[in-house]
């Protein structure tokens, strides 16, 4: 099961590549694609609590599809004045993010400890300090 959710994962990701692709973005586009979203860590520097509130905050899909959301909505209002809008590669920038993370068993913090995820604890013996 585990590798079929990381199969999922991943079409999920070349999905978001794909239609980066065909958006023709920049290519700097893609190097948030690979590590944008992780300015959320900084949180942590104030505590866990807050790291696990800006990770997540930048990790979580349902995020990224409210920003999609937001991006057809804009997108609909700019048709007559053919304004172009940067919320769509934001969009799949960070739900490509998160699908990435996961294929790599990074999941969404719990505030407790950076290493305990909803996907279980990240690193050696449970990841548990």
């Amino acid at each position: 099961m585990k590798t079929l959710l990381k199969l999922e994962e991943a079409a999920q990701f070349l999905l978001c590549v794909v239609l980066l692709i065909l958006n023709g973005v920049a290519w700097w586009w893609y190097l948030l694609l690979a590590l944008g979203p992780d300015i959320g860590m900084a949180g942590y520097l104030v505590g866990p609590r807050t790291g696990a509130f800006t990770y997540n905050l930048l990790h979580h899909k349902g995020v990224a599809l409210l920003v999609l959301l937001a991006a057809f909505f804009v997108e609909v209002g700019n048709m007559l004045t053919n304004v172009h809008t940067a919320l769509l590669p934001v969009a799949l920038v960070l739900y490509g993010h998160a699908s990435m993370d996961r294929i790599l068993g990074y999941g969404l913090k719990f505030g407790d400890n950076f290493h305990h995820t909803h996907l279980g604890w990240i690193g050696k013996a449970g990841g548990r300090e």
